[in-house]
């Protein structure tokens, strides 16, 4: 080979390699960055999401009736595709549902006793409200019934609910610390029996929450009773250890604590957790 030639291609090698210095520089430059951001995923990770849809049952004690359709809808509203569907009966009615191993999962009753005696099957619960109890007499209040003591009169037919059942054990235990002796005409399995048989005439008095009579209108007479001589009534709300929607369940227990929810709870009457 000329000498001529062989220059020439080492000058077209050596042109070669200086072109491509710059290239493979710039795409090592490109795959370090590359590799930085996917070293660091969380600076572009998303916020957690809501809780997958889902169908929940609640149990819920007889009082909570009429609010939590209220509530049930609005949450409903704002997480859209998830159902909730409630079961009222008195709360120990509720307990041993829960004990036999109903489907649901979450309950909420209308005392701490009960929720207590539910540790094995229920997550760490939460007060979502409080209530207060009041007399119901019958339209007009005929007997003239203003206050505990009047309930002690035989001519007075009284309801009470049974002592197992929150309302009839917070009734048993105003009137025990008022030394009132009273002889109920029948003993109901929850609240709402009791304003029932007041509301139909069946009875002449009965002591139900206050948070009840809201809307029986004219049907009852409401005797407001003494702080000092009332009860107060916690109610507790709890996920179930048994429930197949564990997230969205402990998401709905969650909501009612928030100022939504409260402010429906207020609005019917519910004192604040």
């Amino acid at each position: 080979m000329s000498p001529i030639l062989n220059r020439r291609g080492a000058f077209t090698a050596a042109l070669t390699a200086a072109l491509l210095v710059p290239a493979l520089a710039a795409c090592g430059s490109s795959e370090k960055k590359d590799t930085g951001a996917a070293a660091s995923p969380s600076a572009s990770a998303p916020a957690s999401a809501e809780p997958k849809a889902a169908n929940l049952t609640v149990l819920a004690a007889s009082s909570l009736t009429d609010v939590f359709k209220t509530a049930g809808a609005a949450y409903e509203k704002a997480h859209p595709g998830t159902k909730v569907t409630f079961s009222f009966a008195g709360s120990q009615e509720l307990a041993a549902q829960v004990k036999q191993g109903a489907p649901a999962d979450a309950l909420v009753t209308a005392d701490t006793k009960t929720m207590d005696g539910l540790k094995a099957e229920t997550n760490d619960p939460a007060i979502i409200a409080k209530n207060r109890l009041v007399i119901a007499a019958g339209k007009g209040n005929p007997f003239k019934v203003d206050e505990l003591k009047d309930l002690a009169d035989t001519k007075i037919k009284v309801v009470l609910a049974a002592p197992e059942v929150p309302v009839g054990r917070y009734s048993k235990q105003i009137l025990d610390a008022q030394k009132i002796e009273v002889k109920p005409v029948s003993q109901e399995p929850n609240v709402r029996a009791v304003l029932s048989k007041v509301e139909l005439g069946e009875a002449d008095a009965g002591l139900v929450y206050k948070t009840d009579t809201i809307k029986s209108g004219d049907k009852v007479s409401v005797v407001d009773i003494p702080d000092a001589e009332n009860a107060v009534a916690s109610y507790p709300a709890a996920t179930l250890k048994s429930s197949k929607n564990a997230e969205a369940a402990a998401a709905f227990v969650s909501w009612l604590s928030t100022p939504e929810a409260q402010k429906i709870l207020q609005d019917a009457g519910f004192q604040k957790a």
